[in-house]
């Protein structure tokens, strides 16, 4: 599996703010309000992006909080989230080109053009299209992608995107032999250098892998959603396709910190979206109903090493995972990206862990989850 993944280690020197064990077995401790205490060697794990010949961190971050629907991210913390996370060993932002209109993109645009020009040439950036238009097949033709493409490439400030993602079309989409070969002539056109796909269910993700070109599949894979690991990553670590696993936290229930008296904002999908009204569902909580998803985070946090926060727990749980290239959590606060990205420094979670997460998932959220995605 090492030889499929490509796995590398980059030791790194950076100040962290967590608690939890490294690797090393050397106890880390921090909180949420303030710098670390001291400076910590930490270790970045790098896998391979195999397909378009690139090197990615296990942990990379997911911006769609800095755009929309996660509440309001001031430009000033935003660019404070994407520093933090690249000082952190972070080098692969996910985000869309509808992520507040654009306002994400642009953000990672200025960060790296502007912030910080010396990373501009390290940091993988993967963007999505298609959700600019009515959500039908039809719309996804090479006219329409050229108008999206342009439009990032101008928000990114780049004259070729690193890869672009489809971005849960319909189903349909994934079979259409015209859209790949749309996705095609823009490689050739030089407007990408790769492209793949980010879908809602592990159907759509082994139609997509049929194609020899799709570089990558970006798909939930959380403790509260576990078909992929049995359906998706074997193929993909077999077919050399890339693994973005997106929503790791459940929206944030994996974090341990709600309850079910929390309330969220207006602007929140995780209050606006709990029944699917304005995108898939399975975006928001991983499609688990809001009171069982609490209860079911608490066992889980229960069935931590002691030391582990919930949130680095259910990450690390992501990265042990063979098959997966990259785990994309997002931020809107600096505390959050570190200790995000410190979740690649802990050791890997015990079989006994790993057991109860699967009985869990089998006790409690099989019967919701597993037969729609």
């Amino acid at each position: 599996m090492k030889s499929i993944l490509g796995r590398r280690l980059r030791a790194r020197v950076m100040d962290r703010r967590f608690r939890g064990l490294s690797a090393a077995g050397m106890a880390l401790t921090c909180d949420s309000s303030a710098a670390c205490e001291s400076l910590r060697v930490s270790v970045m794990e790098e896998r391979s992006f195999a397909r378009l010949g690139r090197q990615v961190s296990v942990v990379g971050l997911g911006t769609w909080q800095l755009g929309a629907d996660w509440g309001d991210v001031g430009e000033g913390t935003a660019l404070e989230v994407l520093a933090a996370s690249v000082d952190s060993g972070v080098n692969f932002f996910d985000t869309a080109d509808v992520y507040g209109d654009g306002r994400s993109e642009r953000l990672i645009g200025r960060f790296l053009h502007e912030e910080r020009p010396d990373l501009a040439e390290r940091v993988f950036v993967a963007t999505k299209m298609g959700r600019r238009a009515e959500q039908r097949p039809e719309m996804f033709t090479l006219d329409n992608f050229r108008r999206w493409n342009d439009r990032s490439r101008e928000n990114l400030r780049v004259d070729r995107l690193d890869l672009v993602q489809l971005h849960c079309p319909p189903t349909p989409v994934f079979t259409m032999q015209s859209v790949y070969d749309a996705l095609d002539t823009m490689v050739e056109e030089g407007r990408i250098a790769g492209y793949g796909v980010s879908v809602e269910t592990c159907a759509e993700a082994l139609a997509a892998m049929e194609r020899p070109n799709v570089a990558s599949v970006q798909i939930i894979l959380n403790a509260f959603r576990l078909k992929p690991l049995d359906e998706v990553l074997p193929v993909a670590a077999e077919r050399g396709v890339a693994i973005i696993a997106r929503v790791p936290l459940a929206s944030g229930l994996l974090s341990g910190r709600f309850t079910t008296d929390t309330t969220f904002a207006q602007t929140d999908h995780r209050a606006y979206n709990r029944s699917g009204a304005a995108f898939d569902v399975g975006e928001t909580f991983s499609g688990v109903d809001y009171e069982t998803g609490v209860k079911a985070a608490q066992e889980f946090a229960a069935l931590l090493p002691e030391g582990v926060t919930p949130a680095q727990g259910a990450l690390r749980w992501v990265i042990d995972q063979p098959g997966v290239t990259t785990v994309i959590p997002g931020a809107s606060k600096v505390y959050q990206a570190r200790a995000n990205a410190a979740a690649a420094s802990l050791a890997p979670l015990s079989a006994e862990v790993l057991r109860g997460v699967r009985e869990l998932y089998d006790r409690e959220l099989r019967r919701e989850v597993h037969h729609r995605w």
